[in-house]
C-alpha cells in the first residue's frame, strides 16, 4: 500500500500514516477532528519525539510555557506520566523512560498565540508502565 514502507528502514528517514492523532480523540473527546499528524520512521534502537504545533487562545511567553509544564511534571496530576528536561539529550536517552513523555524545555517556541513543544518517549516503556498503572488500578477496584 504505502512503497515508502517497503524502503530500507536502516538508511532512510520514512514518512508514513499514524493513527496517534485520531487515538487521541477516542480518549479526549474534546480533541476529536481537531489533531492530525504523521510519522516519520528513522533508523534509532528505540524512543520517540512528538514535535506539536498548537494554536492557543491567549499569548504566551516560552517562559509561561516552560513554567506550565514543569509545574504539571513537579506537582500536578501529570507528574507519574510527565517529566521536565532541561539537559541536552537525545533520542538514546530516553530508552527505558517509563514517561509518557518528557517535555524538552529546550525547544520551546511561541509566536504570539502560536506555540511549539517537543516531547520524547519510550513507546515500549512507556506503555509497559500505563499497562501496569491500568492493572494496579484495576486490582484496587476488585
Amino acid at each position: 500500500k504505502d512503497l515508502r514502507r517497503a524502503r530500507a528502514a536502516c538508511w532512510n528517514i520514512i514518512p508514513t500514516t499514524t493513527g496517534a492523532a485520531k487515538a487521541i480523540g477516542l480518549v479526549y473527546p474534546k480533541a476529536k477532528g481537531k489533531l492530525d499528524g504523521m510519522a516519520m520512521r528513522v533508523p534509532v534502537m528505540d524512543a520517540s519525539v512528538v514535535d506539536l504545533n498548537v494554536i492557543v487562545e491567549k499569548e504566551a511567553t516560552v517562559e509561561s510555557v516552560n513554567a506550565a509544564f514543569k509545574k504539571a511534571a513537579e506537582s500536578g496530576s501529570l507528574s507519574p506520566y510527565l517529566a521536565y528536561i532541561d539537559e541536552p539529550l537525545v533520542s538514546s536517552d530516553f530508552i527505558g523512560d517509563p514517561h509518557s513523555c518528557s517535555f524538552d524545555s529546550a525547544f520551546t517556541t511561541v509566536m504570539g498565540n502560536m506555540v511549539k513543544v517537543i516531547g520524547w518517549y519510550d513507546n515500549e516503556q512507556g506503555y509497559a508502565t500505563r499497562m501496569g498503572d491500568l492493572a494496579a488500578f484495576i486490582a484496587k477496584k476488585l
